[in-house]
């Protein structure tokens, strides 16, 4: 399983239980609708850090791959123009 699954998976316990306590504790109906607002905001706000997060990672990997693939190009175009520089001086 990845870790973005685990993360999202205990942050949606963590919320889910959260409500439920607030939902079942012993307060007034305006009481427990703050409670259930601010856990909410609390919870999005968790989400879009572990999405921030995770796009940075993701962005992260997607660049060191493109300077992979710059450096692979690279020795290939060199490669080539060694072939090239051979074959022409075989030919003369």
């Amino acid at each position: 399983m990845s870790t973005g699954k685990i993360i999202i998976g205990v942050v949606a316990g963590v919320a889910v239980g959260a409500i439920l306590g607030v939902l079942f504790a012993p307060d007034k109906g305006t009481e427990t609708r703050k409670k259930i607002s601010k856990k909410s905001s609390d919870t999005v706000e968790d989400l879009k850090n572990q999405f921030d997060s995770l796009l940075n990672t993701l962005t992260d990997k997607l660049e060191s791959g493109k300077e992979g693939i710059s450096d692979f190009f690279e020795k290939g175009q060199n490669h080539a123009d060694e072939i090239k520089k051979e074959v022409q001086n075989n030919f003369n």
